[in-house]
């Protein structure tokens, strides 16, 4: 039986040898990994799939490492990443995180130490992920809902049963109270690595909800979808 992968990660180097040495030494730490050399080949990756960590070389054709950071930071993408470059300037570190990246590491490099860097960024964005993992029932308003028996009580004080995907979408709204949730958050959450149901299938799970929780769905006060970013839930 295969042993799942520890993490998914996208590696973006051009320099074919080195790229070929960096996918060995990360898929022999168990990561499942996808690689790009060029700027477009991973902003196109992004788009298609779920990663838990990005290493970004900076140097790249068609589109610098810099300008795919700030594209993917433009979709509310918030996955960690993690740069590779041979500028060792104190500037080119400051240019690099201003752009969005999380950390940054200039070759040559040590591989231990890049491995290090890489299971921190993988694990902070985890713990980040999983908040409020033990909560087991929240309550707001009149309503109720059992996360672990998977049935709500609603507006009408009636009981509802939730589909799996229901409560797991509920909880992660409820973690993140008050703040947008990304439709790439929930997509990697609720349905896992690489399956993509539409925006559709989102909006109609929210529809449910209203129909539960609002006193009026047409004017929501705890689901709020926020138009090409997300969903929003406030008590």
């Amino acid at each position: 039986m295969k042993t799942p992968a520890k993490a998914s990660i996208l590696l973006v180097e051009d320099e074919e040898n080195l790229q070929e040495a960096l996918k060995l030494n990360l898929e022999l730490e168990e990561y499942e990994v996808t690689t790009a050399d060029t700027g477009t080949a991973a902003l196109k990756a992004v788009k298609q799939e779920y990663f838990d960590l990005i290493i970004l070389d900076i140097m790249l054709p068609e589109m610098d490492g810099l300008t795919v950071c700030e594209n993917i930071r433009m979709q509310n993408n918030d996955v960690p990443i993690l740069f590779l470059s041979a500028r060792n300037s104190s500037a080119d570190r400051v240019l690099g995180l201003k752009k969005g990246g999380d950390d940054y590491i200039t070759k040559p490099f040590n591989l231990e130490e890049l491995l290090l860097r890489v299971d921190k960024l993988i694990i902070k964005n985890k713990r980040l992920r999983s908040k409020d993992s033990n909560l087991s029932q929240y309550r707001f308003g009149n309503c109720m809902i059992d996360f672990s028996a998977q049935e709500c009580i609603g507006k009408d004080g009636n009981k509802y049963e939730l589909s799996k995907k229901e409560a797991m979408l509920l909880k992660l709204l409820i973690e993140y109270r008050g703040e947008v949730v990304t439709r790439e958050k929930i997509l990697q959450v609720v349905w896992g690595y690489n399956v993509y149901p539409t925006t559709r299938t989102i909006d109609n799970f929210i529809l449910n909800f209203r129909k539960y929780f609002e006193e009026d769905s047409r004017h929501p006060r705890h689901f709020h979808s926020v138009r090409g970013v997300g969903y929003k839930f406030t008590d």
